[in-house]
């Protein structure tokens, strides 16, 4: 069976990722082929993403690019890029901080209810991967599509491929309990676990000719001598 797999890579980076550092050189054919029946024959993966920023981690921009790297030695892998909005406003404090110093007789300093914030969204990913599913699946492109994400914005577009187009799409879901109306509208669900990330890693290193695509030293886990 022909199967697309599309891939939202910060939903997979937070759900499954962001705490399993060791885990981060994960190749996504094989993750795909890790998860799914032999009957699936891979012939495109969509990976989406986008540029993340140095502005609190300096480095993070130079090890994505070594992972983009990677990515890019998968044949039937394209990545599609959406963007960061940076921008700072007001948000609401729950509780204000019970820190503060108190005055004489009990009293407090008078203490704002909002704060000003930096906000950092990416914007694109979902828009994209729903466009790009229901176009692959009225170009009648794949047999079977295979949704990575937990995202319920993903409802509708996989609503209309299932039922209006009457396609076949699954769900590979990074959490263990599913957004309930991506499973009400799935085919079929496909849930990761840790061990699938672990047999699904890259190489390190990745050889290319005579050259060679080496996994961050921020990912690798810790030498036992150095524990």
């Amino acid at each position: 069976m022909r199967t697309f797999v599309y891939i939202d890579g910060f939903n997979l980076y937070y759900r499954l990722l962001e705490k399993r550092p060791h885990l981060k050189w994960l190749d996504p054919m094989a993750l795909a082929r890790e998860c799914l029946s032999g009957e699936n024959r891979i012939s495109r993966i969509r990976y989406y993403t986008a540029r993340v920023s140095g502005r609190t981690n300096p480095q993070a921009p130079a090890r994505q690019q070594v992972y983009l790297d990677a990515l890019a030695t998968i044949p039937e892998l394209v990545v599609h890029m959406g963007a960061f909005i940076s921008s700072t406003k007001f948000a609401g404090l729950v509780h204000p901080p019970d820190f503060r110093p108190a005055l004489q007789d009990g009293l407090r300093e008078p203490w704002p209810t909002v704060v000003r914030v930096h906000k950092t969204e990416e914007k694109g990913s979902d828009v994209n991967l729903a466009c790009h599913l229901l176009l692959d699946a009225f170009r009648d492109a794949f047999d079977v599509a295979v949704v990575l994400s937990n995202d319920s914005d993903l409802v509708e577009p996989i609503r209309i491929a299932t039922q209006e187009l009457g396609k076949i799409v699954g769900l590979l879901s990074p959490v263990g309990n599913p957004n309930p109306e991506l499973k009400r509208f799935a085919s079929f669900i496909r849930r990761i676990s840790p061990g699938h990330l672990a047999a699904a890693q890259f190489p390190d290193p990745i050889r290319i000719g005579t050259d060679e695509i080496r996994k961050p030293s921020a990912w690798c886990p810790p030498s036992p001598h150095n524990s």
